[in-house]
């Protein structure tokens, strides 16, 4: 299996930039990982489902969250790669790594409707931090995608004040 890894396919998925009313970035704790390494909710998409769509049921399965209003599409897809030390264990070892599409989200709600614990909770804590520090949280692996996602969202917000 490990010899394949290479010929194995990215994974479709979506990644959501929820900000709140101060322009704070969500980010929560993965439960499967013991080091501090956190991440903005993000997730696969099902055959047939349109990326937004995908957005929109990652977001409430992994937080709970439902009150948002759609910012922008960010243009493109970001795609990583897993580490060999992952390869053939995330995902079933269906994929090398993922093609996400992002999409940024205002938070319409107040922090109770937040709720990490959910029929399968991925995250065990969750903050509101400033958009210039989410590179400084994330997992090696996902850095690249992390620091373009911000590149494009500090543009959206300059544009919109």
């Amino acid at each position: 299996m490990k010899n394949d890894t290479k010929n194995l396919p990215l994974r479709n998925g979506v990644g959501i930039v929820l900000l709140n009313k101060y322009n704070k970035v969500f980010v929560a704790k993965r439960i499967d990982n013991p080091k501090n390494f956190w991440q903005m909710p993000q997730g696969g998409v099902d055959n047939g489902e349109e990326y937004l769509n995908a957005a929109y049921r990652e977001l409430e399965e992994e937080t709970s969250i439902k009150s948002v209003k759609l910012m922008k599409e960010l243009s493109g897809l970001i795609t990583y790669e897993l580490p060999k030390n992952l390869l053939g264990i995330i995902w079933k070892g269906k994929y090398r790594g993922q093609k996400l599409k992002w999409f940024v989200m205002k938070f319409l709600g107040d922090d109770g409707e937040i709720n990490i614990k959910t029929k399968k909770p991925e995250f065990c804590e969750w903050k509101w931090i400033e958009l210039e520090n989410i590179t400084d949280l994330v997992v090696d692996f996902k850095l690249h995608v992390y620091k373009e996602v911000q590149k494009k969202v500090k543009k959206l917000l300059i544009k919109r004040f």
